[in-house]
């Protein structure tokens, strides 16, 4: 068989470069091992924001009587909340495999190896084996789970986030070894279902912002989740009532915490396994696949996208990517798309940013200016009962060019597209502080913050001059 192109991995890198080749006239054929989707439709974004919405109702319910309202007798069936989620990410990958194949792709379902650069052999779930050439071949094969080096992490009960996503009863006591995003995610999620969480934390959040990282564990402390942050885990034995979670502080001092399961999130690893890279000659430096401005790897007609890569692991960056890539492939040209990241945390309150840390900045040698606005000043973040958070915005002194947006607060996710937006265009503070911003919505917190950069925010009180 030959092909235009062939894409071996069909996650959100994957079958987004998959489409995005078929409406440019190419002839792709997309082998994907499990379903399509990939880790953030089946196993990550999607099924753990099913939970996210779940825990949202519980803490709305937990907090009815504050509106008024009393609710009595309420219960959540952990058995019926992994149903719907597993329903909603049905649908989906139902959604994604008809508009690739309504594209003209050929789902290729099995195991993809390079037999050489320009050829790989694909071992299809049917049994049969089928050898693809092609002229262009894109690896986006995604990521896994990381496992450290810690002992006792293969006894029953201390599983990784794929296994929690499993789970059909709810654990009493749960502690997460790790606070990036999907350790503090499962984390919110799990406080919210009732359950007692610990988390061990290295560095809590370690992209976010300063001023987040400092007002986010009392908001965490008041919601019940107990956070040792500055310790690492040590060791995992088994009682004879659980698990016993051992780790140490920077103090040296030892934490000891009993749980009945124990979740491993410290991060996450390229997968590049059974791809027998060697054969097409292809780099992988231990991290992740090296690439140029134009995806394409050491080998030239071989790219890579995504997680693959070894950096930032986001499923919208891998899209990105994907889109990116296959119109390199097309036009020959590094691609001229948008460089700004937005990153969002689902927690409660969410956490979303764009763009540069205060510190990154002034690492820079960046002469800055801020603003900041709090959520409990906005009308619409009152009314919702919603108002732990602010937005921060920084700004270079000189310029007033936004170098960088942090939200913690409601709606977070949805609020960072202007601010990202901003940010790849290189506008100033006067573009969006003389836009208007509707009323009542949490947008005007944003509105409000950047207008604070040049002191000129309408609903915060005057500094009182000394």
């Amino acid at each position: 068989m030959e092909k235009d192109l062939l894409i071996i991995g069909g996650g959100p890198g994957g079958y987004v470069a998959a489409i995005r080749a078929a409406q440019l006239g190419m002839d792709v054929a997309l082998v994907e091992a499990d379903r399509l989707g990939g880790t953030c439709l089946n196993r990550g974004c999607i099924p753990t924001k099913a939970l996210y919405a779940n825990a949202q109702l519980m803490d709305k319910f937990a907090h009815a009587e504050s509106f008024g309202i009393t609710v009595d007798g309420y219960k959540m069936d952990m058995g019926r909340v992994m149903d719907r989620k597993a329903s909603v990410v049905d649908q989906l990958v139902k959604g994604t495999d008809k508009v690739v194949e309504d594209n003209g792709v050929l789902i290729m379902r099995g195991f993809a190896a390079f037999k050489s650069a320009e050829a790989v052999e694909v071992k299809l779930h049917d049994g049969t084996t089928e050898l693809v050439k092609a002229k262009h071949i894109i690896i986006a094969t995604g990521s896994v789970p990381s496992s450290p080096p810690v002992p006792g992490n293969d006894l029953p009960g201390v599983i990784d986030s794929d296994q929690l996503l499993e789970l059909r009863e709810l654990p009493k006591r749960m502690v997460v070894a790790g606070s990036g995003v999907i350790g503090m995610e499962f984390a919110s999620i799990y406080n919210s279902f009732g359950s007692e969480v610990t988390v061990i934390s290295s560095t809590l959040l370690k992209r976010i912002d300063k001023d987040i990282v400092k007002r986010l564990p009392p908001i965490l402390k008041k919601r019940g989740l107990k956070l040792h942050d500055g310790a690492r885990a040590k060791e995992i034995k088994k009682t004879e009532t659980g698990l016993l979670m051992i780790a140490t502080n920077k103090k040296g001092e030892t934490i000891e915490v009993e749980a009945d399961v124990i979740l491993m999130a410290v991060g996450r690893r390229a997968f590049v396994d059974g791809l027998n890279l060697e054969a097409a000659g292809v780099i992988f430096d231990g991290t992740g696949i090296p690439v140029d401005n134009k995806f394409q790897t050491n080998v030239p007609n071989i790219y890579a996208i995504g997680d693959v890569l070894g950096g930032v692991m986001l499923a919208h960056v891998a899209s990105h990517h994907g889109i990116a890539c296959v119109e390199a492939i097309v036009t020959g040209e590094a691609p001229k798309h948008g460089s700004t990241v937005p990153d969002c945390i689902f927690i409660d309150p969410q956490i979303a940013y764009a763009g540069l840390t205060e510190e990154q900045a002034v690492a820079k040698g960046c002469e800055i200016k801020t603003g900041k606005f709090n959520f409990v000043a906005n009308g619409k973040a009152l009314s919702m009962g919603e108002t732990d958070g602010f937005v921060k915005v920084i700004a270079d002194a000189s310029t007033l060019k936004i170098l960088g947006v942090h939200i913690m607060g409601p709606h977070a996710s949805d609020l960072i597209h202007e601010a990202s937006l901003a940010i790849d265009q290189h506008m100033d503070v006067h573009a969006i502080g003389q836009s208007i911003h509707a009323h009542p919505t949490l947008a005007e917190a944003l509105h409000e913050a950047v207008l604070n950069v040049t002191d000129s925010a309408i609903h915060i009180s005057p500094t009182k001059k000394k």
